[in-house]
Order: C-alpha cells, then sequence, then structure tokens
C-alpha cells in the first residue's frame, strides 16, 4: 500500500445543509474516496463533520478543505474550521463549475458536486482562506446597506418623475412615493452617521482614511467602500492583485491575424468599480494631478471618454492602496514610485494604444449614468471636505 500524504475534503454546501466527500492522495497521486456524508449546516452539524473526519482519518497527516462560496451560507462553517485549527479553502462557483465541464461530468447533484471539489483540492494549490477581520465586516455589512437604500430611493425618484409626466396622475399614489423617499432620505442620514461612527472606533484607521481623503473629489464613503470589500487590502501583497480583484485587468482578443478589441475584465468585485466612477469625474472635473494628465493623455489617443476614465479609476485605486499601505497623506501631484504616470495608459490598454479609435459621427457618448449610478447615489458626501473636521 502506498503511503498516503493528505487527506481532502470537498464539500458543497446550501442554506439547510452541505454534502462532504472525504478523499485520501497517495505518493503516486493516486486518489480514493474514503467516505461521502451529509450534515445539517449548524453548529452542531459542524462538530459531526469534525467527528466524521477524526473516524475516518487514521493517519496523522494534513487535513484540507475545499467549499464553494455560496452566498452567506459557507461563512460560518469557513469560520469554525478555520477557528479549529483547520486548512480551508474557498473558491468562486464559476471555478468549480468549470473544473466540473473539464472532467466530463454530465450529472449534477449535491454529492458529485461534492466529490468533485474533493477532486479539485487534491489537485491544484489554493490560497488559504482568512475570514474577513470583524471590524471590515461590520462596515461591509454598512456600506452594502448604503447602496442598496440609495439603489431603492433612484427607483421610487424615478417612479416619481414618469407619474409626474404621465397622461394622468394620482395623488394618493405620489403621496405614498414621496413618502417613501422621504424614510430612505432619513435612513441614509443615518446610515452615513454609523458609518463615521465606526471607522472613528479605530484610530489607525480614522487616520488613514483621513490622510487619504486629502485627495480632491474622493470622501469617505469611497474609502470606507474599498476597505470594506478588500478587508482593509489584507490580503494584497502587490497593487496588480488589487486591479485584477476590482476588474480593471486587461482582457486580450488576439489570434493568428485577428486582434479583437482589448478591454477591462470586469471579472471582479463590481461595487469597488461602482464607488470609484464618480470620484474619477471628480478628480478630472476639480483637474486633479496626475488624473488630469492621465485622463487627456488616453482621451487624445483613444477619443473614447468612457476609456479615460476607467484609467483614472484605476489610477486612483492604485493610488489609495498605495498611500494606505506607506500609511502617508495625499499630496497634490503625488505619483507612486512603482509605476509613472507616463506608464498608465500601456498597462491598462498595451494592445491598441498606438491606435486612434475614433468613434462614429453622430454615436452617443459612453458617459451617461444608469439610474442606479446617479451622482448622489455614487457619491453622497460632501465633495473634499474632512469628515473628522468640527
Amino acid at each position: 500500500m502506498n503511503q498516503l500524504i493528505k487527506y481532502v475534503t470537498g464539500i458543497d454546501i446550501a442554506k439547510d445543509k452541505f454534502d462532504a466527500c472525504l478523499m485520501s492522495m497517495d505518493v503516486q497521486l493516486s486518489y480514493k474516496v474514503i467516505a461521502t456524508h451529509q450534515f445539517s449546516n449548524t453548529p452542531a452539524g459542524f462538530k459531526e463533520l469534525l467527528k466524521w473526519q477524526r473516524k475516518h482519518c487514521k493517519e496523522k497527516i494534513v487535513m484540507q478543505t475545499l467549499m464553494e462560496a455560496s452566498g452567506v451560507y459557507h461563512e460560518k462553517l469557513a469560520i469554525y474550521l478555520t477557528e479549529a485549527g483547520k486548512v480551508v479553502f474557498v473558491v468562486l462557483p464559476n471555478k468549480a463549475r468549470k473544473y466540473m465541464e473539464a472532467l466530463g461530468l454530465k450529472s449534477k447533484n449535491d454529492s458529485i458536486d461534492a466529490q468533485g471539489l474533493a477532486l479539485m483540492c487534491a489537485q491544484h494549490k489554493f490560497e488559504v482562506w482568512q475570514p474577513i477581520a470583524k471590524f471590515y465586516y461590520e462596515l461591509r455589512l454598512l456600506t452594502r446597506h448604503n447602496q442598496s437604500i440609495l439603489e431603492a430611493k433612484t427607483m421610487f425618484c424615478n417612479q416619481k418623475h414618469a407619474l409626474g409626466h404621465s397622461g394622468y396622475s394620482s395623488k394618493p399614489v405620489m403621496k405614498q412615493i414621496e413618502k417613501t423617499i422621504g424614510l430612505f432620505d432619513k435612513q441614509i442620514k443615518e446610515n452615513r452617521g454609523l458609518i463615521k461612527q465606526h471607522l472613528e472606533s479605530n484610530e489607525e484607521v480614522k487616520r488613514k482614511v483621513n490622510q487619504i481623503c486629502h485627495i480632491k473629489g474622493v470622501d469617505v464613503l469611497t474609502v470606507a467602500t474599498i476597505l470594506a470589500e478588500t478587508n482593509g487590502f489584507a490580503l494584497f501583497k502587490k497593487a496588480g492583485q488589487l486591479v485584477s480583484y476590482a476588474g480593471y485587468d486587461v482582457v486580450e482578443n488576439q489570434s493568428g491575424k485577428h486582434t479583437g478589441r482589448t478591454k477591462i475584465s470586469k471579472k471582479g468585485n463590481s461595487r469597488i468599480r461602482r464607488i470609484l466612477h464618480m470620484p474619477a469625474f471628480n478628480v478630472v472635473r476639480f483637474k486633479q494631478r496626475p488624473f488630469i494628465n492621465l485622463h487627456e493623455r488616453v482621451y487624445d489617443k483613444s477619443k473614447i471618454k468612457m476609456k479615460a476614465y476607467v484609467a483614472v479609476q484605476k489610477k486612483l485605486l492604485v493610488l489609495i492602496y498605495s498611500l494606505w499601505k506607506k500609511d502617508e497623506a495625499y499630496q497634490p501631484g503625488y505619483v507612486s514610485n512603482k509605476t509613472s504616470g507616463n506608464e498608465e495608459p500601456k498597462v491598462l490598454f498595451p494592445l491598441n494604444h498606438q491606435k486612434e479609435v475614433v468613434p462614429p459621427k453622430g454615436s452617443t457618448t459612453q458617459d451617461e449614468l444608469r439610474y442606479n449610478e446617479s451622482p448622489e447615489a455614487l457619491f453622497p458626501f460632501h465633495k473634499h471636505k474632512n469628515i473628522y473636521s468640527k
């Protein structure tokens, strides 16, 4: 019998229960299913899982567990196993699905998915999952709730506008809509106060946020959202990882003689891209260097407004990351030592930065805002004010 080198557990998790598949791997890289079982997604089920693993794992070797990020249903189990000293990996559902498709699996159920995740864990190397810090988890709840309220308010404002311009209006309906909008305004004000209060509860975070908010056009909600969505940049060792996580990384489309459109992937955290949308307009409007220089260079080459603003968004994100890591206050004209301002367009658009793309005559611009990207929804705080000033 070949010597075993590790045990792996694949977990397919749902709201009320989860399926687990325990597998072993030996020195010949052969895999064997040891056992499968279904548990309740409760603290009692978590304890039962550990007992089940100890029962079947006779040798004292490493145990690794892989599960999908199923909404929030995986979080309690992942935190429980991490606190118990277990090695936990969490992958996005689309990666697991593509892996199953590559294996040629035609059927799909929870047991098959758990076995596929166990095999995926045995064959590949993943980054160990770490739970988000409680401070940033609570901040994320506040910033995401703020976004939800603003989007709901914008929807009702659109309904009010439509009702006011319709053929026949209704005073009772209009009164209810205005009452609902007033309630949203009250909740928005309360939520802003809670975000400010939460940031002020940590002196280090308060100081760093204040230093970053020296950028004219960037306010506390922008920084708070980025911190909440990145766990305070805890897991990012370099700016390129952050750029990819936010979906600003470049995707090329070239094969043989075919050269397609080069664009950002947008496969990342959309909340970060959304919150940077309005600040990018602001720093350009306020003519803040080096953002205005970058905007002008990219626009002169591409003749596409939105491409220039996306370049500014990416640079803003990298700058915020750099200021946070270095614990420095923003100075006008600040340029990171890692990337010069002249290199930014090439980093963002490597294939077509030499081409001049002119939009068709009469075409619409790409800088219009959707209903959930109104200036108020994206940038509700007062422009460039220090939130901590008396």
